[in-house]
């Protein structure tokens, strides 16, 4: 990769390149998005940068980004052309981590660029699944409009909505994102591997509001 005079000297601040110009990082790109530095990101790319080559755990820069909750060098990445269904070693993918990590501006970025919406992570649960048991109430909005399949169920035997009882306190960002599964068409009666179903588990959790929803909407 032939460097610039100008390119050079904002790698050498960077720390990226050493004073006899050799690279200071056998990848640099993942050595910038690490450090969080957008303007070597952007030359790197410009230069021709690989932009899916993967750090020893099989992460890409732009999965790197997306985990640091990076806006700008993912959005950089992604509209050079980076890969946001590229999964490392643990089956995260951009997409799939945005969408279990609420951070919302990324996942519209991969949703606008290929996101696969049927992948699935290491436990087998889209991406809505995971952003519903955290309470990412915005995220689940997103994916529920991009179309991620509602009644998914995971290697655990767990729908979103089960995730979303199970996993959480019931408390008032649960709640709102239960009512958004029943108004999207999720299907309320779906039950665990036990044959214990959604209105059960919350009442026996103690979860009334959660519960008044789920008999509302005619669950049993």
């Amino acid at each position: 990769m032939g460097f610039n005079r100008s390119f050079k000297r904002g790698l050498l601040a960077a720390g990226l390149l050493t004073a006899g110009g050799v690279m200071a990082s056998d990848n640099a790109l993942l050595e910038a998005v690490r450090n969080g530095q957008l303007q070597p990101v952007r030359e790197l790319i410009a230069q021709g940068a690989p932009l899916d080559d993967r750090d020893p755990d099989g992460s890409s820069p732009l999965l790197l980004a997306t985990r640091g909750n990076q806006v700008e060098i993912a959005r950089a990445l992604i509209e050079a052309g980076a890969d946001v269904n590229r999964k490392n070693l643990m089956q995260d993918s951009p997409y799939l981590l945005a969408g279990a990590s609420g951070h919302d501006e990324i996942l519209k970025l991969t949703l606008a660029h290929g996101a696969d919406l049927k992948s699935t992570n290491r436990y087998g649960g889209t991406a809505l699944i995971p952003a519903c048991e955290r309470g990412h109430e915005t995220t689940v909005g997103l994916l529920i409009a991009a179309g991620v399949d509602l009644d998914h169920v995971n290697r655990l035997g767990w729908t979103c909505l089960l995730e979303a009882i199970l996993l959480s306190d019931g408390g008032p960002a649960h709640q709102r994102i239960v009512s958004r599964l029943i108004a999207a068409g999720a299907d309320l009666n779906l039950p665990d591997r036990a044959g214990i179903s959604p209105l059960r588990h919350a009442e026996q959790r103690g979860q009334e509001a959660i519960a008044k929803l789920l008999r509302e909407a005619g669950a049993s």
